[in-house]
């Protein structure tokens, strides 16, 4: 498959972002695209939330946002996937172009602004799709035109709607694209925002709570996160989205456009962040490592660093699916190098 993307892949990059991420899709629908030998490695597999994660390299949301292609995806190799953001009602999101590639920066800045079908397209095609044989996790957003006063009530019918299909749910109150989401982060309203959705959960198979945070944060903004997290009992957290910042050293022409930056730029303060959380969280809570991975020895940094997963996505623009394979099949190699029984020994032991 790497073969196969290095011919066709600087062809799809002459074309619009937004284009070829549809024509990706459509392809990854119609089994178009070739799938990788799988990763079956004992030192791979763990049990987080009493789900079972054959690895631990996942899709990050943003790809497959109305959950159109779940099972093509773990296809690929990933040993999970996460659709999404999804919103209650359809919206278009932000005007184009808003999608932007920066090449020789290995990264990508998107002002989206939670383009989705709506919570009822995404529920009818995870239903469509039924059992898939890696976990899935639904990420959960509002819709632009909700106040920050009823930004819970879109949150909590995202719960309602997906609990019953999602192995876990996403909180997105980190997407810098929405006016006033970030601050749904601030110490009161994420209580209160946690408390409202921890009340609508039901049952002893519901799904895993998580919530997806900024790498943009204050060292208050992280205490008061990790704090209210351990406080209200959700059962992790996702480190970390995109970031407003515009370091210095990025090239491409791209580089001033408004919105999110990921990618390469992003590993390093990612990694701090997800350090800080591990730190502050005392090691107690599941920590899911996103931004800049595109090998298996970034893997490798945020696992030691405290993730006990982690997630890519803009990796897979620049290298195509199939990368989630070679990351495990180098991740793997690094664990037996190091002398890890399994992928979990080593979560955190460069900050411990």
């Amino acid at each position: 498959m790497s073969v196969l993307y290095n011919l066709i892949g600087p062809l799809l990059r002459r074309i619009d972002p937004e284009t070829a991420h549809g024509l990706a899709i459509s392809a990854l629908k119609r089994g178009l695209v070739a799938r990788p030998a799988p990763v079956d490695d004992a030192r791979l597999k763990q049990t987080l939330w009493g789900l079972d994660f054959t690895n631990p390299i996942g899709l990050a949301a943003g790809f497959d946002k109305d959950a159109e292609v779940t099972d093509a995806m773990a296809g690929q190799g990933f040993g999970f996937v996460e659709v999404g953001s999804v919103t209650p009602r359809p919206q278009p999101g932000n005007p184009r172009p808003r999608l932007f590639r920066l090449p020789a920066d290995g990264a990508v800045i998107n002002r989206l602004g939670f383009n989705s079908a709506g919570h009822a397209q995404a529920l009818e095609n995870l239903l469509k799709a039924g059992p898939c044989n890696v976990p899935v996790g639904v990420n959960l957003g509002k819709n632009k035109d909700t106040s920050a006063e009823d930004a819970a009530g879109d949150y909590v019918d995202g719960v309602r709607a997906f609990q019953s299909v999602a192995d876990y749910l996403v909180l997105n109150v980190s997407s810098p694209n929405t006016p006033g989401l970030r601050a749904l982060q601030g110490r009161e309203a994420l209580r209160e925002l946690l408390l409202a959705v921890q009340g609508v959960l039901e049952g002893p198979s519901r799904p895993a709570l998580l919530l997806k945070v900024a790498p943009d944060l204050t060292g208050k903004d992280k205490e008061d996160i990790a704090a209210v997290a351990l406080e209200i009992g959700i059962d992790g957290l996702i480190i970390s989205n995109t970031t407003i910042a515009r370091p210095e050293v990025l090239k491409s022409p791209h580089r001033k456009e408004t919105g999110g930056l990921s990618g390469r730029p992003l590993f390093e303060p990612s990694t701090r962040v997800l350090e800080d959380f591990y730190r502050l969280t005392e090691g107690g809570l599941p920590l899911i490592g996103v931004g800049g991975v595109s090998s298996g020895a970034e893997a490798y940094v945020k696992i030691r660093t405290g993730a006990s997963l982690v997630q890519l996505y803009t990796a897979m623009i620049y290298r195509g699916p199939g990368i989630a394979a070679k990351i495990n099949r180098d991740l793997s190699a690094l664990l037996q190098r190091d002398g890890f029984a399994n992928v979990a020994d080593a979560v955190g032991v460069d900050v411990r």
